[in-house]
């Protein structure tokens, strides 16, 4: 209902209703998941004219009951949308105490990062932390020595001259989204850099993502280092 990515489609609705009232035996239809879970009038918001759980409590509500990789990406989302700002999250962990599965969660909030513009990005940058090659810098912006933008990658690593791009289906797949992927790409090889391409299904594989941008780097690196212009490269707030 707020438009946060992350998680997979569902046909459930779960509602939540107070600890101090009746819990229903059963639910009154398959599609409805019950919680016994009080929640606060200031946590409660009105969206399409229904009345539901406002983004920073139902972002830490899913954290609870999500896996890692689609927590994180449920927190990039909100952030990146500015439906909750890193400041809110320092007030999940009261939101969350006491609760099963807070202690687990409490750290995936400090991986959250709003640069993060889809869940492919988050999934595929916490692969490469898992694998130990973490990125130095997100939406890296690469310029030229008169300023000019030749392309902005989702993952970078700065020195070997390596960027990462998660190629969402939604984001790339009109004719016009190809033709600015290949002439961008174009631009960042011939100014030096190696451009890594990833998809949805490579992040369902926990080691293919680290050990390419692994092989990337060391390649780079091992390459007689050739004088390329003083380009300016820089990573976007």
């Amino acid at each position: 209902m707020h438009g946060i990515a992350g998680l997979r489609r569902t046909t459930q609705v779960h509602v939540s209703v107070p600890v101090d009232g009746p819990r229903p035996q059963r639910a009154p239809a398959p599609w409805l998941v019950v919680h016994q879970l009080t929640v606060g009038t200031g946590d409660i918001v009105t969206v399409a004219g229904v009345r539901a759980t406002s983004p920073l409590r139902t972002i830490s509500d899913v954290i609870l009951r999500a896996d890692r990789y689609s927590a994180v990406s449920v927190v990039d989302s909100a952030l990146h949308q500015g439906l909750v700002t890193p400041a809110d999250l320092n007030v999940i962990p009261r939101l969350v105490r006491g609760r099963r599965g807070a202690v687990a969660a409490r750290p995936w909030l400090a991986e959250a990062d709003g640069r993060a513009q889809s869940p492919l990005e988050t999934r595929s940058r916490l692969r490469c932390v898992d694998g130990g090659v973490p990125p130095d810098a997100l939406q890296l912006e690469v310029r030229d020595d008169d300023g000019y933008l030749l392309g902005i990658g989702d993952l970078g690593w700065r020195a070997p001259r390596v960027i990462a791009e998660a190629d969402g289906r939604t984001a790339h797949d009109t004719p016009e989204a190809a033709f600015a992927d290949r002439r961008r790409q174009n631009r960042l090889v011939n100014a030096g850099w190696t451009i890594l391409r990833f998809t949805w299904q490579d992040t369902l594989r926990p080691d293919y993502i680290p050990w390419t941008v692994r092989k990337a780097i060391m390649r780079n690196q091992d390459q007689p280092r050739r004088s390329r212009g003083s380009r300016q490269i820089r990573a976007s707030s």
